[in-house]
């Protein structure tokens, strides 16, 4: 079994200014996203500027950090928000939902696309490769941050936790436990799927041409595929629990549709005229 680094969510102090760890993993993934935009933009063949893909990223982060935090709030926090309002505010404690900054991102890019004098597809399919390298930053955020951790295994690479910090994880034993069962680093796995495993599957099918709306529809059944499954070892949110048959979470809720939609947009690239390509 392993044991958790216990690693201080802070990353610097400097005086009453705090750099959360969970923060620095936001701005790396914008950056990381800015950069392989603009790698790929610089191709004769793109279409796009590098101008653009500024402002492309500008757009999608605003769209992230608004959309991510209200939608956590609405989807998971809403008592959470009503009884302390500024708690919208405190985004370094964690608490971002990845369904609402895709509605964040989504409307983000509608605006840009519009501004462009490009249609909504067109710029999904360039912007989605470059999402699951900041998925996989803000998973291992989760990491540090201690948060969204797994059911309990007996498999070799399930981690231990001191119950001083993550107290849920120890109600059944005795007080005098230091170290709770081991659990699932179901943050990692999610890194690892959403993240490196969906990034390596986006980029190498976006490098070739491809029909309009195909790129953006391998996103979502890929994200929808991987979220999908890692929810059945990840405990769900201690205030809502299972919503219904004993095991399906708000997060595969909100994550079905993603999935049919995906498909569905797969099935409507593929059905257009062979000329018509991304």
């Amino acid at each position: 079994m392993l044991t958790y680094p216990d690693i201080d969510p802070v990353a610097l102090a400097l005086g009453p200014l705090q750099i959360h760890w969970y923060g620095l993993m936001y701005l790396l993934g914008f950056a990381a996203a800015w950069g392989l935009g603009r790698w790929r933009a610089a191709r004769p063949d793109s279409g796009w500027s590098g101008i653009m893909v500024d402002d492309l990223i500008f757009y999608g982060v605003i769209g992230v950090i608004l959309g991510g935090r209200l939608g956590y709030m609405l989807f998971y926090g809403l008592e959470q928000v009503l009884a302390d309002p500024l708690a919208l505010l405190r985004v370094w404690e964690g608490g971002m939902s990845f369904h609402g900054g895709l509605l964040g991102v989504l409307i983000a890019t509608a605006l840009f696309a519009r501004r462009q004098g490009l249609t909504f597809f067109q710029a999904t399919d360039f912007l989605a490769p470059l999402v699951p390298l900041g998925l996989l930053a803000g998973r291992i955020g989760n990491f540090i941050n201690g948060e969204l951790w797994g059911h309990r295994t007996s498999l070799p690479w399930g981690v231990q936790l001191p119950c001083d910090r993550f107290p849920r994880q120890c109600l059944d034993q005795p007080a005098t436990t230091l170290l709770s069962p081991a659990v699932h680093a179901s943050q990692l796995y999610e890194a690892l799927l959403e993240g490196l495993v969906l990034f390596v599957l986006l980029w190498l099918f976006s490098g070739r041409p491809r029909p309009t709306m195909a790129v953006s529809g391998l996103f979502l059944v890929g994200y929808g595929v991987a979220r999908f499954s890692v929810e059945f070892v990840r405990l769900p949110d201690a205030h809502l629990g299972y919503l219904a048959f004993g095991w399906l979470t708000m997060g595969q809720l909100l994550t079905l549709p993603m999935i049919l939609a995906g498909a569905l947009l797969l099935a409507l690239a593929y059905r257009r005229p062979s000329g018509e390509r991304a």
